[in-house]
């Protein structure tokens, strides 16, 4: 339910509500607490750029965005948006299921929908990429690791689709001239990119593993377990880190129902759709079928 942090003789004492209405806590014995202060201090600068973000649209009356935002920062995004309804907030990340996205912040005025907004302006650019021969197929982390290689920040960057001959990144339009004179290579590999308009983002084909099995509970914990192949503790341990996302959102609550149709991200391991619920198994458990993308 949330940390808790204590100065004790000269030691931070991380502590995890259990309940707030009980008062209970627990330990956290296995905390890097440089790590996790180092995180409230990022996500307090991140609410102040969003806040000076929504008083330019309020004040300027006129659209602003922020760089690129993980699922943590969108759910931060998210917070601080509350309770201005003179504003229209939107997530772009140039294709539907994008897991790196923008914050479009527009004046009611300018449209009622995304549409609308990005007919205005150019928000995104596509740097599509082509490598010559390799000897071993080239991965999302060699494409990302060139790129910041170059100096780039994380933040200016979105999602990249790789495919056989080679990737497109989704970028800020900003640095979409720089990328294209200067990415030469990933990794020793050859390289040559070409900046483009969003519309011609080539989103590959993406194969899917059908999933049939029963859940003792429609939790998260439970699905994310299954769809992932990955044990049921370690479900857990990443839905409280904040690297699962239901339907876009990030989520924290191990025991959130999700209903048919919902999609989880578990950063790190892909996509799953919670494609059906079926009916309950002799010894009392729900029948699924998950779509797991590979």
């Amino acid at each position: 339910m949330g940390l808790r942090f204590f100065k004790f003789r000269n030691r931070i004492l991380v502590y995890e509500v259990i309940s707030r209405h009980t008062k209970k806590w627990r330990p956290i014995k296995n905390c890097n607490v440089r790590k996790v202060t180092d995180e409230m201090d990022d996500s307090k600068l991140l609410k102040s750029r969003i806040a000076d973000r929504i008083r330019q649209a309020e004040e300027g009356f006129y659209i602003t965005n922020t760089d690129f935002l993980d699922l943590h920062q969108q759910a931060l995004a998210r917070e601080e948006c509350r309770g201005h309804s003179d504003l229209r907030f939107w997530f772009y990340g140039g294709y539907e299921d994008a897991e790196r996205r923008i914050l479009i912040i527009a004046p009611k005025d300018y449209g009622e929908t995304l549409e609308d907004i990005l007919g205005m302006e150019e928000f995104l650019q596509v740097i599509h990429v082509e490598t010559g021969g390799s000897d071993r197929k080239l991965s999302h982390r060699d494409y990302l690791g060139s790129v910041l290689g170059l100096g780039i920040e994380r933040r200016m960057i979105g999602d990249i689709l790789v495919d056989e001959k080679g990737a497109d990144l989704i970028v800020r339009p900003d640095i979409s001239t720089f990328l294209e004179q200067e990415y030469r290579s990933v990794g020793r590999t050859d390289a040559k990119a070409e900046a483009r308009p969003i519309g011609e983002l080539a989103v590959p084909e993406r194969r899917v593993q059908v999933i049939r099995d029963t859940l003792p509970s429609l939790r998260l914990d439970n699905v994310v377990s299954t769809a992932f192949k990955v044990s049921r503790s370690d479900a857990v341990k990443g839905i409280r880190s904040g690297i699962v996302s239901v339907d876009h959102m990030e989520c924290t609550k191990i025991d959130q129902r999700i209903d048919e149709g919902a999609v989880i991200v578990l950063r790190g391991k892909g996509k799953a759709v919670l494609q059906e619920i079926g009916g309950e198994s002799k010894k009392g458990r729900i029948w699924v079928e998950i779509l797991r993308y590979v």
